[in-house]
């Protein structure tokens, strides 16, 4: 890949990760406050669900960006042919590096994003500080392993499903897919994706709010499940699953076809001015 390639993968990813995640925001805060341990009421129901957007807002562009860079790179890096049968597992590890690089911006926002979700008579930086002064920098990063132990298998089944997706059609139609066609493949890849990955992100929650110095704060993802599951049963492992498959339904449709279309738009400018 060539530097405007890297260029446009930044900045489309950027773009594309930003208006996701601020479109859906009230979504992401229903679910997080079903699988919130203290329970949906409690947590704060349908009251402020915009609680924690400042967070959002400064880490969506970065961490998106993060992601579709390091993706882009990985399966130039990879070279495999197209018409490979290997070009699943090239799209597995471009996804799973992308992942592991990202949620090293997306962590913290989500730490802080997530305790202003379930507590929304508290100010964003007001969370971000007494994190810091209570926990320190490890606490941002509280609930990083879970993260990364969420989003790869994630990644493992939404992004090589959404390339398939579009060489099918593709292939169907016998000319490239447009962005609006992405962003349909996208919407089944993500919304396939999130329902059988519900329960991961379910303790990944636990850990982000569990209280500083509790065994679920610890960060391991077997004993929060284990926990969830003898509390709350099957269900438990589920909770939240409806918002969250509508939100990265539509978040697959609007993210990866954004992508595809500002990636397509910035290639045409990138192309004329070089």
């Amino acid at each position: 890949m060539n530097q405007p390639g890297f260029v446009v993968s930044l900045v489309a990813g950027g773009v594309a990760g930003a208006s996701v995640d601020l479109i859906l925001f009230p979504l992401d805060t229903i679910k997080t406050r079903l699988q919130s341990p203290q329970g949906f009421e409690r947590a704060g129901g349908f009251r402020g669900i915009y609680a924690g957007v400042p967070s959002t807002a400064i880490g969506s562009f970065p961490n998106a960006a993060a992601f579709f860079l390091t993706y882009e790179y990985v399966k130039w890096f990879l070279h495999i042919d197209s018409s490979s049968y290997w070009m699943p597992v090239k799209h597995m590890l471009a996804a799973s590096a992308g992942e592991v690089v990202a949620c090293l911006i997306r962590v913290p926002s989500e730490v802080v994003k997530q305790r202003a979700q379930v507590s929304a008579s508290s100010r964003t930086f007001q969370i971000f500080s007494n994190i810091l002064h209570e926990e320190g920098i490890q606490g941002l990063y509280r609930g990083y392993k879970s993260t990364v132990l969420r989003e790869i298998p994630f990644s493992l089944v939404q992004f090589p499903l959404w390339e398939y997706l579009k060489a099918l059609w593709s292939w169907r139609q016998d000319h490239a897919v447009d962005s609006w066609q992405s962003a349909v493949c996208g919407a089944f890849a993500g919304g396939f994706a999130a329902v059988i990955t519900t329960p991961l992100d379910v303790a990944k929650t636990r850990i982000m709010l569990a209280k500083a110095g509790s065994n679920t704060a610890s960060g391991n993802v077997f004993s929060a499940l284990q926990g969830v599951w003898r509390s709350q049963g099957f269900t438990g492992l589920f909770a939240g699953v409806f918002p969250r498959m509508a939100a990265i339904s539509l978040g697959g449709f609007i993210f990866l076809g954004a992508y595809d279309q500002a990636r397509s738009m910035l290639s045409k400018v990138g192309r004329k001015s070089w």
